[in-house]
């Protein structure tokens, strides 16, 4: 930029660009103040599996070891260490940590960990980490965090019967009762006012149940930790929260129709799946965020 700048004669011109400059890299370093508990990847990584790979390697792998700490945990205590991936479940990674002469707790570098500390001698300590992993290269792109069929979230949410019914003509398991923008569903703007308000006034009242089942899961197998890789280019960045500071912030904002007739709940949207060359799987519900948001949280 400078070189471009002094190439003016006018020394209004250089005067302007170097404020241009001088604005640009306070914005770059408050941007990198914004991204606490962050870095960009030493070795750099492109799926799950190299990143089970590299905390499998943490002994020597850096990105593995800032990864640990990050947990709470000191690389240098650990007797041993497993990562695998589990298949089906909400930690697309979990990593079964032996701690030796530890204290009695497992990664605290937050409130609440994610950790389980398992039955062991006394002199160990048995811990597991369910990392849940969000692999973006756009900072505009939306990811999907559940997606599942309708009845399924009826079920492990006890919804009562008329937001079920409002819910089954967004999918379109029900068909519309009148037209709309659509011939094989209705939107959330399109249907009853008391069915859209069912609908709205239930997820408005549960949202930090719903938005933790949608993050962490539950059971053996929940992830405690949320992992999000974003990379544009040749670097990769990343960024790691505990699940309850995910769930936190991603709660932040209201429970209100989008003006496509879709469902924000926080930071969160809800939407029928559509898609799948209209097969019966279009007809799922599923979540999505913009993973790279979790850069910002504080």
């Amino acid at each position: 930029m400078f070189r471009s700048c002094l190439g003016f004669k006018i020394n209004v011109f250089v005067a302007i660009c170097l404020l241009l400059f001088v604005g640009s890299s306070l914005g770059q370093e408050g941007r990198a103040a914004a991204r606490v508990g962050s870095e960009t990847a030493k070795g750099g990584f492109r799926n799950e599996d190299a990143i089970r790979d590299k905390f499998n390697a943490y002994k020597t792998d850096e990105d593995a070891r800032a990864w640990l700490r990050a947990m709470g945990y000191d690389p240098s205590k650990i007797a041993s260490l497993v990562a695998v991936k589990p298949h089906g479940e909400k930690a697309d990674v979990e990593v079964r940590i032996s701690l030796l002469n530890s204290p009695q707790r497992c990664g605290d570098a937050e409130s609440e960990p994610g950790a389980i500390a398992t039955g062991a001698p006394a002199t160990t300590l048995e811990c597991r980490e369910g990392i849940s992993i969000k692999l973006v290269s756009s900072n505009q792109g939306f990811n999907q965090i559940d997606k599942r069929w309708l009845e399924h979230y009826a079920k492990m949410w006890k919804m009562p019967a008329d937001v079920v019914a409002g819910l089954k003509l967004f999918v379109g398991e029900t068909p519309p009762t009148k037209p709309g923008r659509s011939n094989v569903r209705m939107f959330l703007d399109e249907i009853d006012p008391k069915l859209k308000d069912a609908v709205v006034k239930f997820f408005n009242e549960n949202k930090a149940a719903i938005i933790s089942d949608l993050f962490a899961g539950d059971g053996e197998h929940s992830a405690g930790w949320i992992m999000v890789a974003f990379k544009p280019a040749e670097k990769t960045e990343w960024v790691l929260r505990s699940s309850q500071k995910t769930v936190e912030f991603y709660s932040e904002g209201d429970v209100e129709l989008t003006r496509g007739g879709n469902l924000k709940i926080g930071r969160i949207t809800m939407q029928r799946k559509g898609g799948d060359a209209g097969r019966d799987t279009a007809k799922m519900l599923q979540f999505k965020i913009n993973p790279v948001e979790l850069f910002n949280a504080k």
